[in-house]
C-alpha cells in the first residue's frame, strides 16, 4: 500500500450541516479516501490512497455534488529568464504540479500569475519548484488572506440583511393588522394592497432568498436535503399562496384577500439575522490562528554574495545566513553560527527567563532575540517550523470531530426529510380534521413546521463550541491534539504540570528586594533602564511602580549572557549573575545565605 496523503480543502457553497454531511458521506465512499468535512471552517480535511485516488478526482466529486473548492491567487516576480523558451518551461512546470490549476507566466513583465488550491501545495512550494527549473521567483503581490476574504463576506451579509430589513418592516408592520384586538396603530389602506406587499416581499423572495433556492436544488440534485429545503419550500408556499390570494382580487375588487407576503419576507430576514451571526461566531473563531500567525517574522536578514539584505519570510530557504538582531524576531528555525545572545522564548516554552544561545545552540522561530547580534543557519523554514507545526496542530484540533458532534452529524442528516413529512402530516390533518377546508389554516400550520425546524444550529452549535475552546486555549498556550480531547476535559480530576513556566505569565516581575544598601534599587533601576534584557524592564518596571527617580547614565555596556557594568555619580555598577562576580572578583558570599540557596541573580556594587 503506497504512503497516505494528506490535503485540506476549503470547500465554498456549503449552508448548514446536512451539506457538510453529504460531501463527507460521498467522499467517503470513495476508494482509499478518508475525509472530515467541517462546517464552521469551510473546510475538509482529506486523507487518501495516491495509487487509486488523485486530488483532481476528489474535487471534480465535489464540484458534481454542487459546491466548490476555492483557490488562492499569487502573483510571482520571476528572475533569470532571458527568452520565450524559458516563460513556457517554468508554465509547464507550474501547470504540472498537484494542486495548481493554473499558471500563466509572462516574459515581458517577467512576471508569473500562479492560481493554486491552497492545502495541496503553497506559496513556499512554488518558488521551490521554480528554483529547481533554475529561475528564481519572489512574492510580489498575494491575494488578500482568509482574513479579509471573511470580511468582505460578512459585510457582503450586512448588505443583503440591511436590504431585507427595509423591505420587510411594512410587511412586518402589517402583521399589527391580524392582531385579534386594536392596538390603536394607524393601518394605511395602501401598506394592505396585495400588489405594494407583492412589490415588496418579491426581491426578498428571489433576490435576498436566491441562495435558499440554489442551495435546495443542488442538495436536491443529489438526492439529500438540507436547511435550504425548508427555508425554500416554507416561504415559497407562502409566497406563491399569497399570490394566487391577491390574483382573485382582480376578478372581485370587493374579495378581502389573506395575504401571507410578511410570513415569507420576515422568515427569510430572520434567518439571514441567524446566519449573519453564525458568521460572526465563525469568525471569532480563527482569531487565535490569526494571533499565532502573527507571531513569526514578516521578514529575515539574509546574507547572500556577501550582502545582506532584507527578504521575505517566504523567501528564505534551508541553509539561507541569516542576521538576527538585539530586539528583532528570529525567523526560523535554526543553528547558531556565530554570536551570543539571550533568547526570549516564552511563546514557546512559557519560561519567563531568556535562555542564553551561543555557537551550536538552536533557535526556535518566531522567538526574540534580546540583546546580542546572532547569526544563524536555517534548517527550518515555512511548514516545517515549530511555529508552523503548532499552528498545524491548532487548525487540525479545531476541525476535528469529537464523539458528541458525529453524533449531532447523524441527526442532522435524516433531520430535514423528517421535518417535511410531519409538515405534510400537519397540513393533511388541519385541512380534513382540524380546521376541515380551510387551505390557508392548514398551509400556515405546514409553514410554521417547515420554517422554525431548522437543523442549523444542531450542525453549527457543536463545532463552532470546539473551534472556540481550542482557539481560546491556543491563546493561553494550551493545545488540544483534537476535539475528543477537548470533550474529555470535563473528567480531569488532577493536572500534573512538568515546570513552572507551565503556569507563569510568560515574563518576569520582581516579586522581592533584599537590599544591602538604602540607595540600592535607585542604582539598579537607573542601570538597568538602558539594557533590552526581559529581566532588566521588570526591574525598570518595578521601580516605576516605586516611584524611583532615575539618576543619569555616565557609561553602559552589556556583558552578554551574564549582566551589565555602568557607571553613576561616578561610582561603578555592576549587575549580573555569580559567574560575572567571581570573574570580577566581587565578594557575594556574605549576600548569600540571606538570598537563600536557590539560585539567584546577585546585584552588587
Amino acid at each position: 500500500m503506497s504512503e497516505q496523503k494528506h490535503v485540506t480543502l476549503r470547500v465554498t457553497g456549503m449552508t448548514c450541516a446536512a451539506c457538510a454531511n453529504r460531501i463527507e458521506k460521498v467522499l467517503n465512499k470513495m476508494d482509499g479516501v478518508k475525509a472530515n468535512v467541517n462546517l464552521a471552517m469551510e473546510k475538509a480535511t482529506i486523507k487518501y490512497d495516491p495509487s487509486k485516488q488523485n486530488i483532481a478526482d476528489i474535487e471534480t466529486k465535489i464540484e458534481n455534488l454542487g459546491y466548490g473548492v476555492a483557490t488562492e491567487k499569487v502573483t510571482l516576480d520571476i528572475e533569470g529568464m532571458t527568452c520565450a523558451a524559458c516563460a513556457t518551461r517554468i508554465e509547464k512546470g507550474l501547470n504540472r504540479m498537484e494542486g495548481v490549476t493554473s499558471a500563466a507566466v509572462n516574459l515581458a513583465t517577467n512576471s508569473a500569475v500562479v492560481e493554486y488550491k491552497e492545502g495541496v501545495t503553497s506559496v513556499e512550494d512554488i518558488l521551490e519548484k521554480i528554483k529547481k527549473l533554475g529561475y528564481r521567483g519572489q512574492i510580489r503581490n498575494e491575494e488578500q488572506d482568509d482574513a479579509v476574504r471573511k470580511e468582505e463576506r460578512l459585510k457582503q451579509k450586512q448588505r443583503q440583511l440591511a436590504i431585507s430589513i427595509i423591505l420587510s418592516l411594512p410587511l412586518l408592520y402589517t402583521m399589527l393588522a391580524h392582531m385579534p384586538f386594536d392596538i390603536g396603530l394607524p393601518m394605511p389602506h395602501w401598506l394592505m394592497n396585495p400588489w405594494f406587499q407583492l412589490l415588496l416581499a418579491t426581491p426578498v423572495q428571489f433576490y435576498i432568498g436566491g441562495p435558499f433556492y440554489v442551495g435546495a436544488y443542488r442538495a436536491l440534485r443529489n438526492k439529500s436535503a438540507n436547511m435550504d429545503v425548508l427555508v425554500a419550500l416554507g416561504t415559497s408556499a407562502a409566497y406563491v399562496y399569497s399570490l394566487y390570494e391577491a390574483w382573485r382580487t382582480l376578478g372581485n375588487p370587493d374579495y378581502m384577500p389573506r395575504l401571507y407576503f410578511e410570513t415569507s419576507a420576515v422568515l427569510i430576514t430572520l434567518v439571514l439575522v441567524g446566519k449573519y451571526f453564525e458568521a460572526l461566531a465563525k469568525g471569532r473563531t480563527t482569531e487565535a490562528i490569526s494571533k499565532l500567525v502573527s507571531l513569526q517574522a514578516k521578514e529575515a536578514t539574509v546574507i547572500r554574495n556577501g550582502e545582506e539584505m532584507k527578504v521575505p519570510l517566504e523567501e528564505v530557504v534551508i541553509g539561507d545566513t541569516i542576521v538576527v538582531k538585539p530586539g528583532e524576531k528570529i525567523p526560523v528555525d535554526g543553528m547558531v553560527i556565530a554570536g551570543a545572545s539571550s533568547v526570549d522564548e516564552s511563546m514557546i516554552t512559557g519560561e519567563s527567563i531568556p535562555v542564553d544561545k551561543k555557537e551550536g545552540d538552536y533557535v526556535i522561530g518566531a522567538t526574540m532575540n534580546t540583546n546580542g547580534v546572532l547569526t544563524i543557519r536555517a534548517e527550518k523554514v515555512g511548514k516545517d517550523t515549530a511555529l508552523a507545526n503548532i499552528i498545524k496542530i491548532v487548525e487540525e484540533a479545531q476541525g476535528s470531530k469529537a464523539p458528541i458532534q458525529r453524533m449531532a452529524d447523524t441527526i442532522s442528516g435524516i433531520f430535514v426529510p423528517i421535518v417535511v413529512g410531519i409538515a405534510v402530516v400537519s397540513f393533511l390533518i388541519w385541512y380534513f380534521f382540524v380546521a376541515p377546508g380551510d387551505l390557508a389554516k392548514a398551509l400556515e400550520a405546514a409553514i410554521a413546521v417547515l420554517v422554525i425546524a431548522c437543523p442549523c444550529a444542531l450542525g453549527l452549535a457543536t463545532p463552532t463550541s470546539i473551534m472556540v475552546g481550542t482557539g481560546k486555549g491556543a491563546e493561553q498556550g494550551i493545545l488540544f491534539k483534537g476535539g475528543e480531547y477537548l470533550e474529555g476535559t470535563h473528567k480531569i480530576n488532577a493536572v500534573l504540570l512538568d515546570k513552572t513556566g507551565t503556569v507563569t505569565k510568560g515574563k518576569p516581575e520582581v516579586t522581592d528586594v533584599l537590599a544591602f544598601r538604602e540607595d540600592m534599587l535607585d542604582y539598579a533601576v537607573s542601570a538597568e533602564s538602558a539594557s533590552e534584557h526581559p529581566l532588566a524592564h521588570a526591574i525598570v518596571e518595578y521601580g516605576k511602580k516605586q516611584a524611583i527617580s532615575m539618576k543619569p547614565l555616565e557609561h553602559f555596556s552589556a556583558i552578554t549572557g551574564h549582566g551589565i557594568e555602568a557607571v553613576i555619580d561616578g561610582k561603578s555598577i555592576l549587575i549580573g549573575t555569580r559567574k560575572l562576580m567571581k570573574e570580577r572578583s566581587v565578594a557575594i558570599s556574605v549576600h548569600e545565605d540571606k538570598m537563600g540557596s536557590s539560585p539567584k541573580d546577585v546585584l552588587d556594587f
